[in-house]
């Protein structure tokens, strides 16, 4: 494996499409995605003018997983992480670089949607790593977790 981390390209927005189908829990078609406004030119262009900041994890030249963030509110939007990745400290890593460049943007505060069953991976992810509950629940029945710097 030789991983690397680097900052997100707008070309990188079609691979990041489809590996969001490959995640094992929480997967989301291209199809899915599309119904929700979310494509590959979107996508690329909110890359592109840096309202989604984001790190990738790129092996041999294939993504082996990604975060996203919202520039103007401080959201994690997105993790997604290819199953073979998991539990090698990928996700910690593309988490943790995208909080940096949102917090060098000025938050202080970060925030994302999670499951709110313990049996998914998320819930003790995010939770492990100092996210705290806020108490609430999204629309789409997240519970929203912050993450104080």
């Amino acid at each position: 494996m030789s991983l690397t981390y680097r900052s997100a390209l707008p070309e990188d927005a079609a691979a990041c499409i489809v590996l969001r189908g490959l995640t094992r829990e929480n997967a989301v078609t291209e199809a899915e995605l599309a119904d929700a406004g979310i494509t590959q030119e979107t996508w690329g262009a909110g890359i592109e003018s840096g309202l989604y900041p984001g790190v990738v994890a790129v092996d041999d030249g294939k993504l082996a997983g990604y975060c996203f963030g919202h520039r103007d509110t401080g959201e994690i939007v997105v993790l997604a992480l290819l199953p073979e990745y998991e539990g090698q400290g990928v996700g910690k890593s593309v988490l943790h670089m995208t909080a940096d460049l949102l917090r060098q943007r000025g938050f202080a505060r970060l925030y994302l949607g999670c499951a709110t069953d313990p049996a998914v991976r998320s819930y003790g992810f995010y939770r492990h790593l100092g996210w705290r509950s806020t108490g609430t629940i999204d629309a789409a029945g997240d519970e929203l977790l912050e993450y104080l710097f």
